[in-house]
């Protein structure tokens, strides 16, 4: 059954926190495999001061940490890993195909692949009107 989570939901799973918590909202998640989000890109975004004045552009690390995210959603919310950390190992095949901009709204998908122990791997993409904006393997570690 498709879940849903607001801003507060959300807080209940991820231990992240403003200004570093990257998705806003929920639209479907499955624990154990997958969730969808969204991000909000606000003007107000404290990053936008220094990347880049004049032409803020939101930094694709950050892109990848929202991909980290929602992915963080779909694994910590399985009974097994509630109230646990996700900490994101890397990603591999990350490509960059869309600048994202103040008052954009992303929605980012990540399905949970192949896993060992307190590792494994997830496929996320962020969209942005209907396009590829970035994509990327992301590989994470659950830790207590």
């Amino acid at each position: 059954m498709a879940k849903t989570l607001d801003l507060e939901g959300i807080k209940g799973i991820l231990p992240h926190r403003e200004p570093f918590l990257m998705i806003d909202e929920v639209t479907d998640f499955e624990p154990g495999v997958s969730c969808t989000a969204l991000k909000h890109v606000s003007a107000d975004e404290p990053y936008f001061k220094g990347h880049f004045p004049g032409y803020p552009v939101m930094p694709g690390v950050l892109i990848l940490e929202a991909i980290a995210q929602t992915g963080a959603i779909a694994l910590l919310g399985e009974p097994a890993n509630q109230g646990k950390i996700a900490l994101f190992g890397g990603a591999k095949n990350a490509r960059f195909k869309q600048q994202v901009r103040p008052g954009d709204t992303l929605e980012i998908s990540c399905t949970l692949g192949a896993r060992k122990g307190p590792l494994g791997f997830g496929d996320g993409v962020a969209m942005l009107d209907g396009k590829v904006a970035c994509k990327a393997t992301i590989s994470f570690a659950v830790m207590d």
